[in-house]
């Protein structure tokens, strides 16, 4: 039934809710979504409605401050590759960090947090010796996947990434990436691709060079599935083993804490904007239970 909801009926939502609250809403896409910014929001002043798309939460927000003159609803969406094309987001309508929210979560301290109770520190410090720091290696390994998305939509060419065998293009001990593995990867998973693979590996080669920042390009879910590879076949512990993608998904999400969303800016433009229209909408706190500015 998701899949029928449309942004009216979030506005509908919101305005029927508002006769009895007079605070802020913040419209996210999806379930894991709210239950991450459940963790930071000021409970008596916001509430939070999932829009089950990022469509949806764009329409919205955009209709109930213009249309129906609520000053009172922010949405917050991922930009995946919006970024890549030039589009920015407009307020009261916001991006997270980077690609997605995973990304965020990845640039920030809650990846640490994670390595230190999954990896053999041994190992770990193995790795960090010979190829360099965990954070850049897996962001090394994971925006040519995202580049080649953004090259399938740029050019229409309906590329499926669903259910990608990672191991078949990641080099386990070094998490490095091979291009050409990865396109023949896709090519096998998809149907019809009417680019050759020495063209799409020619494009991929101009898209990176013109790439400000690998970060607006690796997808969350591809570093999450590499970063499982590299617990599982390099410098996991004995208690890495048994992981699967949406439970280290959901450590990751755990460990980002107050501290770690205080640094993003999500929080600040957020936070500045919160200040300018004179409501409340975040509550974070130091690891001394301190309150954070």
């Amino acid at each position: 039934m998701r899949e029928y909801i449309t942004s009216d009926d979030i506005c509908n939502q919101i305005s029927m809710e508002r006769s009895v609250f007079k605070g802020t809403f913040l419209v996210v896409e999806g379930v894991t979504d709210e239950r991450l910014f459940e963790k930071f929001i000021d409970k008596d002043e916001v509430r939070i409605i999932e829009a089950h798309s990022k469509d949806n939460v764009r329409h919205s927000v955009k209709d109930m401050s213009s249309v129906r003159r609520d000053s009172r609803v922010i949405g917050i969406i991922d930009p995946d590759l919006d970024r890549l094309r030039g589009r920015k987001a407009k307020p009261p309508l916001f991006f997270t960090d980077c690609r997605d929210m995973e990304m965020m979560i990845i640039r920030s301290n809650a990846l640490q947090d994670v390595l230190d109770e999954y990896c053999d520190q041994e190992l770990l410090a193995k790795f960090t010796e010979t190829v360099g720091p965990v954070r850049e290696a897996l962001v090394s390994a994971s925006y040519p996947l995202g580049l080649l998305m953004y090259v399938s939509q740029m050019e229409g060419l309906n590329l499926s990434f669903k259910d990608l065998e990672f191991e078949r293009f990641i080099n386990p001990r070094t998490l490095s990436l091979n291009a050409g593995s990865m396109v023949d990867t896709v090519i096998f998973n998809s149907k019809n691709c009417r680019m050759s693979r020495k063209a799409i590996l020619s494009r991929l080669d101009r898209e990176a060079q013109d790439l400000e920042d690998q970060w607006d390009a690796a997808r969350g879910h591809d570093t999450v599935n590499i970063l499982l590879i590299a617990l599982k076949k390099n410098f996991g512990s004995f208690n890495s083993r048994g992981l699967n993608e949406g439970e280290l998904g959901g450590a990751l999400r755990l460990a980002f804490s107050d501290q770690c969303f205080s640094e993003t800016d999500l929080y600040r433009n957020t936070r500045q904007w919160a200040a300018d229209n004179g409501v409340r909408l975040w509550e974070l706190v130091s690891p001394d239970r301190t309150p954070l500015p």
